[in-house]
């Protein structure tokens, strides 16, 4: 009970209190979130809509929780992002059960606490994508999978079939590829393959294709394709349906690195790998650890995998055993599949749950031994309160470097805007920060600093003393404070990634469509290029948005359709339009506000800037 008090106290700290702020961002987040509002305001629970046109590349079960949140609690932030964070808290839980069963009680411990504290769960549950809930039934189907080979029972196969159904309406096609490509070798290295019978494979398969089924059928049904289009290419009322756009060009052709349209991009070798030391951190600082552990214990591994199953200890022994090497399969199918495929930062979030685990469980054993074994622990932990100490040092740096500038300053207007890798990875803005885009960070960057140079120390100093248990929940209390830390800092770039505030200014303006205000209905909202430039627009506007130049990226393939709202206008458009009828809003990103000016001249008048971008009206208040 006191374990899970401070599990639940880490868990309001940092994921319950980061529910409210900052609003929703542009691109991605806000994007994801005015799909699941059109579902909630239209009834329509099979097509999703992106401005009215159709959005066909993502799995439903996301866009269904937020639409059921919009209902209870309105549209907001705390709405969109509560499935995630409830799917952390899924995600501690079951990390808790199965590193219990399999290693203990303090590895159970250890393994949850991972899950809330570890830097790329935090991050990656930040914006409105599915892999939290892709990763929570993915490992909830393999740990009933496994439980099930134990104990023979076919409920829990059942569930099995049913948590990847569920998967598969997270994220698609790679769910039962991933479970596929971890049960299938697991199997044969066991040798439990000649138990197939026991998997319940026709009545689970029917399970499965009864709950993944129905809303494939019904998309395609409702989205069928058109015309004759050439090859891959759609053009103006001749488009691929549903079946082969989310099938072939979203999951086949994106994994081949040849999907239509080129909006994405693929992280060097190198940085693909490196970049989980980040990602799990702290908790990869126990990596050299896991991999000592692993070579000097490999004779029990092989002997793990058939061990006789009549004895209690030898029934423990192999789930401990089929667990470790479950768990390795599934992480290295996961990095090893997107490593050969185009990829975001956040694509390989499942790998994290068995990574974690993993450690927890060597963790967990290490600390029970003595003498030479904690050296490795005590190296790990000094390795911690140098990186530490670099880490603050830096943060110091910066806050000095910003002293004589005001903390009230625009970040976005002190960021270096460079573009890295074209804005398409997720993490690109962060190679933006300068030494004066500090003075917007001091709370954020003081506090960072001062967990960094404290906790690690501390906790070196508990290792020493061999207060094991006590070193590591220092550290993962220092991962608390910079997680919270990093929170902080994602709200004062909140100029720069969300458009929330012009959508104040527009709603204060005219009101919501339908509102008492009575000019709401008529203003029209204009964006100019890509509409996940200025997404968080539409979602707090509740408007359909007008798009110059806007058949790029999330709307290409469904503005394509016969049946398309004509919301796609050109330059010549927006000239005819502007100064005459209601109300006109038009909102700029940075990149284009020069050719924008040469366009309207003084027939725009400018209401609001923030970070580069420009909010203009045809008209003076």
């Amino acid at each position: 009970m006191r374990a899970w008090t401070l599990l639940l106290l880490v868990f309001a700290a940092v994921h319950v209190a980061a529910l409210w702020a900052p609003p929703l961002l542009d691109d991605a987040d806000a994007t994801h979130a005015s799909a699941a509002q059109h579902m909630a305001r239209s009834g329509d629970w099979v097509t999703l809509k992106v401005d009215g046109i159709r959005y066909l590349e993502k799995p439903p079960l996301p866009y269904w929780l937020a639409a059921a949140d919009y209902h209870l609690f309105g549209y907001n932030v705390f709405a969109t992002h509560l499935p995630l964070t409830l799917g952390v808290l899924a995600l501690a839980i079951l990390a808790w059960t199965w590193g219990r069963r399999a290693y203990g009680e303090r590895a159970a411990f250890y393994a949850a606490l991972g899950i809330l504290t570890s830097v790329g769960v935090f991050l990656f549950t930040r914006i409105f994508i599915p892999e939290v809930l892709l990763t929570f039934f993915l490992a909830l189907a393999l740990y009933h999978f496994l439980i099930g080979l134990e104990d023979e029972k076919p409920v829990r196969f059942y569930v099995t079939w049913a948590a990847l159904a569920l998967a598969a309406l997270a994220k698609g096609l790679v769910a039962p590829v991933f479970f596929l490509l971890t049960a299938v070798p697991y199997l044969l290295l066991t040798g439990d393959w000649r138990r197939w019978r026991k998997l319940r494979l026709p009545s689970g398969l029917l399970l499965f294709l009864a709950i993944a089924a129905p809303w494939h059928i019904l998309a395609g049904m409702r989205n069928p394709g058109s015309g004759h289009p050439v090859g891959n290419l759609p053009t103006p009322g001749n488009v691929h349906g549903f079946f082969y756009f989310y099938f072939i060009n979203e999951q086949v052709l994106r994994f081949l690195g040849k999907r239509y349209p080129v909006d994405y991009n693929k992280l060097p070798f190198l940085l693909y790998w490196s970049l989980h030391l980040v990602w799990l951190f702290p908790w990869s600082l126990y990596l050299p650890v896991v991999l000592r552990r692993a070579w000097t214990t490999r004779a029990q591994w092989w002997g793990s995998l058939r061990p006789n199953r009549y004895s209690v200890a030898a029934r423990y022994a192999l789930f401990r055993g089929g667990t470790t090497w479950l768990l390795a399969i599934y992480a290295a199918v996961i990095l090893l599949f997107f490593s050969l495929s185009t990829n975001q930062e956040y694509y390989t979030f499942p790998a994290y749950f068995p990574l974690l685990l993993l450690t927890a469980g060597t963790l967990a054993s290490e600390e029970s031994q003595t003498g030479t074994v904690s050296k490795w622990l005590t190296r790990a932990q000094a390795t911690l309160a140098l990186i530490g100490i670099v880490a603050a040092g830096a943060l110091g740096y910066g806050l000095w470097s910003s002293r004589e500038l005001s903390s009230g300053t625009d970040i976005g207007t002190l960021l270096a805007h460079r573009g890295v890798a074209g804005y398409t990875l997720a993490m690109s803005h962060f190679f933006d920060l300068t030494g004066p885009s500090f003075a917007a960070l001091r709370l954020p960057a003081g506090l960072a600093a001062a967990g960094l140079l404290v906790g690690p120390a501390i906790a070196w100093v508990l290792r020493r003393q061999r207060h094991h248990f006590e070193a590591t929940v220092s550290v993962a209390f220092t991962s608390a404070v910079f997680l919270i830390a990093s929170h902080i800092a994602l709200v004062r770039f909140e100029p720069m990634l969300s458009s929330h505030a012009m959508a104040t200014t527009i709603n204060h303006i005219v009101g919501l469509p339908g509102s008492a205000a009575g000019a709401g209905d008529n203003a029209t909202l204009i964006l100019y290029g890509d509409v996940a430039d200025g997404s968080s627009l539409l979602f707090y506007t509740q408007r359909q948005a007008l798009l110059v130049n806007g058949r790029v990226s999330s709307v290409l393939w469904g503005s394509n359709y016969p049946n398309a709202p004509h919301v796609l206008i050109s330059d010549a458009d927006l000239l005819a339009l502007w100064g005459t009828g209601p109300r006109r809003f038009l909102f700029v990103p940075g990149d284009v506000r020069s050719h924008v000016a040469s366009l309207l001249g003084t027939r725009a008048f400018l209401l609001q800037e923030l970070s580069g971008k420009a909010l203009y009206t045809d008209r003076p208040l």
